[in-house]
């Protein structure tokens, strides 16, 4: 009997142990330092969409941010872009090397066209990886063609330099790449300089470019 009684206390003590440790557990769950984690992973995770790689140069690029949204047809395509794109984003500094006047001619409402175009050629309807262009000779983005060269460093006057790893699109040198993958493949090159041809700068202060439909 008293062997019994001993048996059914242990019982009964790992039953309570179990439940004190079932509580524990379920405390450390709720805890916020366990949310903020599972809140970090799912930020991780959504950052593959494209809307986060939208977000992401919104956030890191905003001026282009701005450019890119002054063309509704160039985002609509991106949007519908059923393999992902690639953005060439200009950085802030890139845009401070415009100048005030060229900034300014990109705010007058009269170069609206102008603007639209220059916001095309930084846009291509599919992903281009770095790679990619390093070993090409140019892209076709929606304003138009635009040559690639592989960047070089050094030398005197354009002679003597040898080629550093990089690549430039129309003189413009690619800084870094960001990549979202996910359903789509959506790729941010950030750029040192604006990639379009700089005839286009010729049409500012015009209501229309010459030829334009």
């Amino acid at each position: 009997m008293l062997s019994t009684s001993r048996s059914l206390a242990h019982i009964v003590l790992s039953c309570s142990l179990f439940l004190q440790l079932t509580a524990a557990f379920q405390s450390v769950l709720s805890s916020s330092h366990f949310h903020t984690t599972n809140k970090f992973l799912e930020r991780t995770a959504l950052s593959s969409s494209a809307t986060d790689a939208e977000d992401f140069i919104a956030k890191n690029f905003p001026t282009c941010s701005n450019l890119l949204s002054r063309n509704n047809e160039v985002m609509k395509k991106i949007n519908k872009a059923e393999e992902g794109f690639t953005i060439f984003a200009p950085n802030e500094a890139a845009f401070k090397a415009l100048g005030d006047k060229k900034n300014s001619q990109m705010e007058d409402v009269r170069n609206e066209e102008m603007v639209e175009k220059i916001a095309a050629y930084h846009c291509i309807t599919e992903p281009v990886t770095a790679d990619q262009l390093f070993n090409s000779g140019g892209v076709i983005t929606l304003g138009g063609e635009v040559p690639a060269e592989r960047s070089v460093s050094g030398g005197f006057l354009g002679v003597g330099g040898r080629e550093d790893g990089g690549v430039t699109l129309n003189g413009s040198k690619v800084v870094n790449t960001f990549e979202f993958v996910d359903d789509k493949t959506c790729i941010v090159h950030e750029m040192d300089g604006l990639i379009n041809p700089t005839i286009l700068w010729r049409y500012a202060d015009q209501l229309r470019i010459p030829g334009s439909t």
